[in-house]
């Protein structure tokens, strides 16, 4: 019964280790069945974060074949969405035959590191595309390489806008070499960091700091440098292609390039190139030329500034037209106030110029006289010898007239053998000063006239003072004549002053 006993108690204590095994067995089994569950939710989670990605992503072994592709991968080349790509070894893909892509997979597994590659394919349509890879070796623990995860982009559209860009460039430049308009590009990327430091170092306002230190212009133009430049711009500045100086071409000695360096140096601190002007240049054979130059940010340089081209167009033949133009203009208004025999002034410009002559006296106290003058017996000089002669001796009293003035005193031929002399600032004394300087002039000269005749002339003068005498520029001239009036009836080569009846 004992050995019974024991053999049940037995047989039960095995149930229950068995039991106790089988919970256990069932914990275990239950564990692996949340890690599986756990493992795909990674792995889809994986697989969404893979074909969610806007690159293409491959994992390849060592021998080649395809462990992992998302589906950016398969659109790239069209592969079926069905088709079971880890039996495909990418050394044999016909897609990647002849692109190159299998020596670098070789080359990242050789040399275990990173390579990027970039290689043209046909897309599903026959269209050209162009896929830049990104491989990395895959490592295990002991740094041994067993396999490459690839990542590809699709930079078809980065490369259209390269051979775009490139293109344009191109054009850019033929353009620039065969315009006809002087055209010379800078690089002014040194000069804008010099520029810089110098704001970090405080100073804010750059025309007040260059008007302190000129010698600062020259060191900041010496940081320009010349990037390109047309032939129309060496044969405008007369520069060879043999002689082509360094920097941005222009010197700074010269004052006109010290004021056109100055004022790129400000434009480049401010950061506003587009600026138009005209400017002087001195050509390497000495010619000054006028030029009217502008500066424009070349394309591409927009944010940064660093480059800069300036287009001259020359217009120093246009610039001296102007000149010539307006001295004609003077010269025809000046004419218009000439007398046509003698070269003084005239009537028109008389009363203009005294007018503003009073006026000015009035406002300031100063004084002005006016010398009314008249030759004596000068009809018998016409009967006797002739208008042409009277004409030829007129002419040479208004030069001795005028040889006894200056500015801002000046004679008019009034009338016939009539002067009249204004004399801005001089008062009565002054004036009887100047009219019998004027007489002696005039009586010790021998006119000579046509024909070898000689003559000597003598005058009779009026004079009268604004405002002893008048109250305006009329009454000042009648003031006047009427002194010279007075002096023609008690005598000749004589000289009258004003004196009220």
């Amino acid at each position: 019964m004992p050995e019974k006993s024991h053999k049940i108690e037995t047989a039960i204590s095995e149930i229950d280790a068995l039991r106790q095994e089988l919970a256990r067995l069932k914990g275990i089994e239950q564990r692996c069945q949340k890690a599986e569950e756990a493992l795909r939710d990674f792995e889809e989670r994986t697989r969404l974060i893979g074909d969610s990605a806007p690159l293409g992503i491959f994992i390849v072994d060592m021998q080649g074949g395809i462990t992992g592709i998302n589906r950016k991968m398969r659109q790239l080349f069209a592969w079926p969405p069905d088709q079971d790509l880890t039996t495909v070894n990418i050394m044999a893909c016909e897609a990647l035959a002849d692109s190159g892509i299998r020596t670098d997979i070789a080359r990242c597994i050789d040399q275990k590191q990173p390579v990027v590659a970039d290689h043209p394919h046909t897309d599903p349509q026959g269209n050209p595309i162009h896929l830049r890879y990104y491989l990395s070796p895959i490592s295990d623990n002991d740094n041994a390489v067993n396999g490459v995860l690839a990542m590809v982009e699709d930079y078809t559209h980065l490369k259209r806008a390269e051979v775009a860009l490139r293109d344009s460039e191109k054009r850019y430049r033929q353009l620039f070499q065969s315009a006809p308009i002087a055209l010379i590009e800078w690089d002014v990327s040194d000069l804008k960091e010099h520029l810089e430091q110098l704001r970090a170092d405080g100073i804010s306002d750059f025309k007040a700091y260059l008007d302190q230190q000129p010698q600062q212009i020259h060191h900041c133009w010496s940081l320009i440098k010349t990037a390109d430049y047309n032939q129309a711009f060496l044969k405008l500045m007369g520069i060879s292609v043999h002689e082509l100086p360094d920097g941005a071409f222009l010197p700074t000695d010269a004052e006109e390039f010290r004021h056109m360096a100055r004022e790129v140096i400000l434009v480049a601190a401010d950061g506003n190139p587009a600026v138009e002007r005209e400017a002087a240049l001195v050509t390497t054979s000495g010619d000054r030329k006028i030029v009217l130059g502008k500066s424009l940010v070349v394309s591409g340089h927009e944010e940064t500034l660093e480059r800069v081209a300036i287009a001259m167009v020359d217009i120093s033949e246009r610039k001296a037209a102007e000149a010539a133009l307006r001295e004609s203009e003077r010269r025809f208004r000046e004419q218009a106030f000439r007398d046509g025999l003698t070269g003084l002034y005239n009537q028109r410009y008389l009363y203009q110029a005294l007018n503003t002559w009073v006026e000015h006296a009035r406002n300031t106290g100063t004084p002005v006289s006016v010398i009314f003058m008249d030759m004596d017996h000068f009809k018998r000089i016409v009967d006797t010898y002739g208008h042409l002669n009277g004409s030829r001796a007129i002419l040479e009293v208004a030069r001795s007239i005028d040889s006894c003035l200056q500015q801002p005193a000046f004679a008019v031929a009034y009338a016939g053998d009539e002067f009249v002399v204004v004399l801005p600032g001089m008062d009565m004394d002054q004036a009887l000063l100047k009219a019998n300087e004027i007489r002696k002039t005039v009586r010790d000269t021998v006119y000579v006239l046509d024909e070898g005749i000689d003559v000597r002339l003598t005058a009779s003068f009026g004079i009268a003072t604004f405002p002893d005498h008048a109250t305006d520029l009329n009454a000042l001239i009648a003031a006047a004549d009427h002194a010279l009036f007075a002096i023609k009836e008690t005598g000749k080569d004589a000289i009258g002053r004003f004196q009220a009846d």
